[in-house]
């Protein structure tokens, strides 16, 4: 069985959410404190010497990391979660799958912790990237049209991200009124029966 570590309510969350769409058996191992020196972060470390959350060790134990490359990985596995190749919703779901993870992820990793790489201009720094994340939101509400999900009307493992999202900067109010669709689209994901357990047990 495929294992999984993570924190609730983290980006690992994303990741739990595609398993149950994919009705994938996985395990959980609560990681949480990985950020801060102890047994958490050792037993992270041991795996991923980069100390991130998800990491997902295969039943072969191999590791791999990032949201993004196991989304790739149970595309493999579940084709039906996917648009079908060739078609202009699947060019799409490479592009904001790569534009979430390198344009919209990144202002959490720097705008979260910024006296990690600014001593003199923390604030600055979060203000900035929290301004840079809004302006990212509110261009992909132009995109989405009236659909059900981001890419139409069927559900993909991209429509994962947005019920872990809407839930971080800048919160739950924010998208209500400046990115209704959006906000639409996550609630719908959240409703869905097979993800009730990951949906509870991360707050979402």
């Amino acid at each position: 069985m495929l294992t999984l570590y993570g924190v609730p309510g983290w980006g690992s969350a994303i990741s739990e959410l595609m398993f149950c769409l994919c009705q994938e058996p996985y395990r959980f191992v609560d990681v949480s404190g990985f950020d801060q020196p102890g047994d958490a972060r050792n037993q992270l470390l041991a795996l991923n010497p980069l100390a991130q959350v998800p990491t997902l060790q295969k039943d072969d134990g191999t590791v791999l990391t990032e949201s993004a490359a196991i989304a790739l990985m149970l595309a493999d596995r579940h084709p039906s979660l996917i648009p079908p190749a060739g078609t202009p919703q699947r060019e799409r779901f490479y592009h904001w799958l790569v534009w979430l993870v390198t344009t919209i992820y990144p202002t959490f990793t720097y705008g979260d912790y910024p006296q990690r790489w600014t001593v003199a201009g923390a604030e600055e720094l979060k203000q900035s990237t929290d301004a840079q994340r809004k302006r990212g939101f509110c261009w992909l509400e132009t995109q989405i049209g009236g659909s059900d999900y981001l890419l139409g009307d069927s559900i993909s493992l991209l429509d994962a991200y947005l019920p872990v999202m809407v839930r971080w900067q800048p919160r739950e109010a924010w998208f209500q009124t400046e990115t209704p669709g959006l906000w639409a689209i996550a609630q719908r994901v959240k409703k869905r029966e097979e993800l009730q357990s990951v949906v509870a047990r991360n707050g979402l």
